[in-house]
């Protein structure tokens, strides 16, 4: 579910999406390589009764669609800006920053995918 976009990965776009005021804002983007399959996606919650109450539906989220596929969910914080990695059903890295995010995508996707 969600808007169909078959749009390439650019920051304005991501910009534009995620802007509050946008009808797309609510819900995630769906990305393969380097384009944007959707966006305001619906992703199905964890059922893990282990969570971290404190976690809302963002996290939950991305808990969930990892359990269920083989993606990597990157949530941001829209309260204090953290970046949080979800990856086969489990946080991998809470609260990291911009460059320990582009370490972790570049050896998960890059580096591991040659094993």
């Amino acid at each position: 579910a969600g808007t169909q976009l078959k749009a390439e990965v650019s920051a304005p776009l991501l910009l534009s999406i995620f802007n509050p005021k946008s009808p797309l804002h609510d819900g995630a983007v769906i990305m393969q390589n380097e384009i944007i399959e959707s966006a305001s996606c619906i992703l199905p919650l964890t059922e893990s009764t282990m969570v971290d109450p404190a976690m809302g539906t963002r996290h939950r989220a991305a808990l969930g669609i990892t359990e269920e596929t083989d993606a990597i969910a990157i949530v941001i914080s829209e309260e204090n800006q953290r970046i949080s990695v979800a990856d086969n059903g489990r946080f991998v890295n809470i609260g990291m920053d911009e460059m320990e995010l582009r370490r972790y995508l570049n050896e998960e996707l890059f580096i591991s995918s040659g094993d």
